[in-house]
C-alpha cells in the first residue's frame, strides 16, 4: 500500500495546485456570464478553442517526452537543458511567423486581429514556461509548483474583476477622469484576452531565472530520441483538441449564424458545471503521469496501476453522481443568469464523457511505458473521426445542436477507453478488476440518469440524495478492508 499512499500523497498535493486554480478561474464563468450576453461569452469560447490547438503545436510533446527520459536518464540536468533549448527557439520561430502573418491568420480565423495579436503573445509565454512547470513536478516540488499555478490564476481573476466589472463604473462615474483613458466601450473580449496576457507574463518572469542559467547543454542525439518519443503525443494532442474542443467551433460553422455564437455561450456555460469532475480528473493526471514512469521498474507495477485505476473509478464514480444529483444547486453558484440554463441537459453527459477520459489516462499508461506513444496518437485519432463524424450527423443531418456534441464527446472517450484497455491486454496486461470496475462505474452512471432526467425525480432530489447514500454503502461494504486499513495507516 506505500505505492498507494505516495500517490494519494501526491494526488492531494497536486490536487490543491490544480482545485485552487480551477475554481478561481471558474468563478470567471459567473462573472463572464453576469456581465457579458451569450454571444460575447460564445465568442471568447471559440477564440480559446482555436488556442487550444496552437497550445498543442507549441508543446509537440516534450512535456511526456521530458518525464519520460528525465527519469530514464543518469544526466537530468542534460535533459532539462536539451528540453529548454528546443521549447525556447520552437517558441520564438512561431512568434516570428505569427506576427509576420497575423493579418492572414486573423482573417482565416475570422477573428479580429487585435485579439490574435493577444492570444499569439499568450501562446508564446505560456510555451516558455511548459518545461520549468515540468522541471518542478519532476523535482517534486508541489509547493512552488502550487505557488505558481496559483498566482497567474489569481492575477488572472483580479484584472477580469477589475476591467470588467470596476473600470466601467470608474469611467462612467467620471467621462473625464483618469480611468476614463483606459476604457472602452464594447471591449469586453478584449479585456479578456489582455487580462489573460498579463497573467502569463507574469508567470513567466517568475520563471525567467530558469533562463539564466550558464552552460545550457543541447544533445542533439538525445534531443532527436526525445522528439521521436514526443511526436505521437503531438497528434495525440491535436485529438483531444478535436475532441475536447472543436465542437465548439463546430457548433459556430454549422448553426444558424444568427444562433451560433449564442449556442456555443450556453453550451459551454452549462459545460463548466462539470467542474468537479474535471478538476478531479486534473488532479489525477498531473500526479499519475510521473508516478507511473516511478513505479515502472518495480516487479509488482501491473498491480499497483490496477489497484490505483479501480480506487479512482470509485471516487470518479461517486463524484459523478453527487454532482449530477446537485447539478440544479451548482448552477446557482456557477451560472447565474438563465439566459444560459437552456443548455443544462448536456450537464450529465458531459461528466460521464470527463470520467470516461479520466479512466482512458489510468489506462492509457501501459503504451507510454513500453515506449509506443504512437498507439495513443491512433486510438486519438479513433476518437477524434468518432468526435467529427457524430458532430455532423447529430448537428447538421438531425439538428441536435449541443445535445448532438455532448453525445458525441462521450462517445469518443468511451470508445478510446475501450480500445485502450482491449490493446493493453495483449501488449502490457495489468490485472484490472474489471466486474467490480465496470459494476461501479454503470451503477453510478444509471442512477445519476435517471435522478436527472426523470423529472419528478429531479424536482425533489430525493431519489439523488437516497441514491448517494446507498452508492456510498456499496461501496463501503465491498471496499470495507481497504478503506479501514487506508484509514489506520494514516
Amino acid at each position: 500500500m506505500s505505492a498507494n499512499k505516495s500517490l494519494l500523497k501526491q494526488t492531494l498535493i497536486y490536487g490543491i495546485a490544480t482545485v485552487l486554480p480551477r475554481v478561481i478561474s471558474f468563478l470567471l464563468v459567473g462573472l463572464h456570464t453576469d456581465l457579458m450576453p451569450k454571444v460575447a461569452y460564445g465568442e471568447i469560447t471559440i477564440l480559446l478553442a482555436y488556442m487550444i490547438f496552437f497550445n498543442v503545436i507549441l508543446s509537440y510533446g516534450m512535456e511526456t517526452a521530458f518525464f519520460r527520459f528525465y527519469h530514464k536518464q543518469e544526466n537530468k540536468k542534460e535533459v532539462v537543458s536539451t528540453a529548454t533549448v528546443s521549447i525556447f527557439w520552437s517558441t520564438i520561430l512561431f512568434l516570428c511567423v505569427t506576427l509576420l502573418f497575423q493579418k492572414t491568420l486573423a482573417g482565416l480565423l475570422n477573428v479580429d486581429k487585435e485579439y490574435v495579436n493577444y492570444a499569439i503573445w499568450i501562446l508564446a509565454f505560456d510555451a516558455l514556461v511548459i518545461i520549468p512547470f515540468s522541471k518542478l513536478r519532476a523535482e517534486q516540488k508541489p509547493i512552488k509548483y502550487s505557488v505558481f499555478k496559483i498566482s497567474n490564476v489569481i492575477i488572472n481573476m483580479l484584472l477580469n474583476v477589475f476591467l470588467l466589472a470596476i473600470l466601467p463604473k470608474l469611467a462612467h462615474a467620471n467621462p473625464q477622469g483618469f480611468w476614463s483613458t483606459f476604457y472602452f466601450e464594447g471591449y469586453q473580449i478584449g479585456y479578456v484576452f489582455l487580462a489573460n496576457l498579463i497573467a502569463s507574463l507574469f508567470t513567466f518572469i517568475l520563471f525567467m531565472p530558469h533562463y539564466f542559467q550558464p552552460n545550457w547543454l543541447f544533445d542533439k542525439e538525445l534531443w532527436l530520441q526525445m522528439l521521436k518519443y514526443g511526436w505521437p503525443i503531438l497528434f495525440a494532442g491535436l485529438a483531444f483538441g478535436i475532441n475536447e474542443h472543436l465542437d465548439k467551433i463546430l457548433l459556430s460553422e454549422w448553426l444558424d449564424p444568427a444562433k451560433a455564437k449564442a449556442a456555443v455561450g450556453a453550451y459551454s456555460a452549462c459545460y463548466k458545471i462539470g467542474l468537479f469532475m474535471v478538476l478531479f480528473r486534473t488532479a489525477y493526471t498531473l500526479g499519475i503521469e510521473p508516478f507511473f514512469f516511478s513505479q515502472a521498474g518495480n516487479a509488482n507495477a501491473p498491480q499497483t496501476y490496477a489497484t490505483i485505476t479501480k480506487y479512482f473509478v470509485i471516487l470518479g464514480s461517486l463524484i459523478l453522481l453527487v454532482v449530477v444529483v446537485f447539478a440544479d444547486v451548482v448552477k446557482f453558484f456557477l451560472v447565474r443568469q438563465p439566459e444560459y440554463w437552456e443548455a443544462m441537459s448536456i450537464v450529465p453527459l458531459i461528466i460521464i464523457a470527463n470520467f470516461f477520459l479520466g479512466i482512458y489516462t489510468s489506462l492509457s499508461v501501459w503504451y507510454k511505458l513500453i515506449d509506443k506513444t504512437i498507439i495513443g496518437a491512433y486510438i486519438s485519432a479513433v476518437g477524434a473521426v468518432i468526435t467529427l463524424s457524430l458532430n455532423y450527423i447529430l448537428i447538421v443531418k438531425f439538428d441536435m445542436s449541443y445535445v448532438g456534441s455532448a453525445i458525441a464527446t462521450i462517445c469518443a472517450y468511451g470508445s478510446m477507453m475501450v480500445i485502450s484497455y482491449y490493446l493493453g491486454r495483449e501488449k502490457y496486461p495489468i490485472p484490472f478488476e474489471m466486474k467490480k470496475i465496470l459494476t461501479y462505474l454503470f451503477a453510478s452512471i444509471a442512477l445519476a440518469c435517471i435522478s436527472f432526467y426523470v423529472d419528478i425525480l429531479r424536482q425533489t432530489f430525493i431519489f439523488g440524495i437516497l441514491a448517494i447514500i446507498g452508492f456510498s454503502y456499496y461501496i463501503y461494504k465491498n471496499e470495507k478492508e481497504v478503506i479501514l486499513r487506508i484509514i489506520k495507516r494514516k
